[in-house]
């Protein structure tokens, strides 16, 4: 039985990626075959005749499963837009069946698979396609990445409310320090704590090229955690 985790932000740019292989390596740590996915990534490369994403490469390399790249990343789309304008640019309809195929194929190698969502949670994927729909099809709890500068309380508060009323399952947050300048830091993270109606599992510091092995430390997975959430 594979399980999955769908990892999510209160935005852009707040760290998602090295939350997921930060993870990712938690979970290895826990003698768990543990594989990531970026179902739909924008701002892609040509590499090795196809078009490559760093954030799915990043996981690839984070995963301790083998894995072919199109299964990790589906929907790789050239122009670093939303991903409704790269997938339109590339006259691409994204849907569901072949990100439902590719983590198939993934979760049949993998006890796990930390799947990496786009932007913050009400991003879409498509026009016809929310990141919920994605979540639901696949039958995952959600990890909210925060991150952490002013104005999180409102991203985060807001962010996992809308994973509540989509009727999805919050399993967690993770802390971000995206801002190494922001004031009362602490504060804010009992205020989260607090507030969100989920338990944290870690905060990530803010370090220059970060080492997700190494940040896998900061993470206080719940043993086997994932596992609570069978997805068949």
């Amino acid at each position: 039985m594979s399980s999955a985790v769908y990892v999510t932000g209160t935005d852009t740019g707040i760290g998602k990626t090295l939350a997921s292989c930060s993870l990712l390596h938690a979970l290895r740590g826990q003698g768990l075959r543990a594989s990531g996915m970026k179902p739909v990534a924008s701002g892609c490369t040509w590499l090795d005749g196809e078009w490559k994403n760093e954030d799915a490469l990043a996981l690839q390399r984070a995963s301790n499963v083998s894995a072919n790249y199109a299964d990790i990343n589906p929907f790789a789309l050239e122009h670093p837009l939303a991903p409704e304008l790269a997938a339109r640019d590339a006259g691409i309809d994204v849907t569901l069946a072949p990100i439902l195929a590719a983590h198939a194929h993934l979760a049949a190698q993998a006890d796990t698979v930390v799947v990496e969502g786009v932007g913050g949670w009400a991003a879409p994927l498509s026009a016809n396609l929310m990141q919920a729909d994605l979540v639901r099809a696949l039958r995952m709890p959600v990890v909210l990445v925060v991150g952490l500068r002013l104005g999180c309380l409102s991203h985060a508060l807001l962010s996992a409310r809308a994973i509540l009323s989509d009727g999805m399952t919050l399993m967690g947050w993770i802390g971000s320090h995206v801002d190494p300048s922001m004031e009362r830091v602490q504060d804010n993270l009992v205020m989260l704590q607090e507030r969100l109606p989920a338990p944290c599992w870690g905060v990530l510091p803010h370090v220059p090229d970060a080492d997700p092995s190494a940040m896998a430390s900061q993470l206080r997975v719940p043993e086997k955690g994932v596992r609570e959430f069978p997805l068949t």
